[in-house]
């Protein structure tokens, strides 16, 4: 059986400026993260009615963001 999945829009009426390569929603799913093509990390917040909002940017990458994983407890 398939779940469908809503397709969510990270951004207001203007998209950011960074080209998003990888997406990763945490366990909790309330923080959606976000690698760049540009080497930056966003953290989004992710409310249950599907409400996003910008939470913190992260700088300092070299190269393109293209993966992303959680670190185990």
């Amino acid at each position: 059986m398939k779940t469908l999945v809503p397709a969510v829009a990270v951004w207001g009426r203007t998209a950011p400026s960074h080209s998003i390569t990888a997406v990763m929603i945490t366990d909790d799913q309330q923080t959606i993260v976000t690698g760049s093509q540009e080497g930056q990390i966003c953290l989004w917040d992710f409310s249950s009615d599907l409400q996003i909002s910008s939470k913190e940017i992260l700088f300092g990458h070299t190269a393109s963001v293209t993966c992303l994983a959680k670190a185990r407890e």
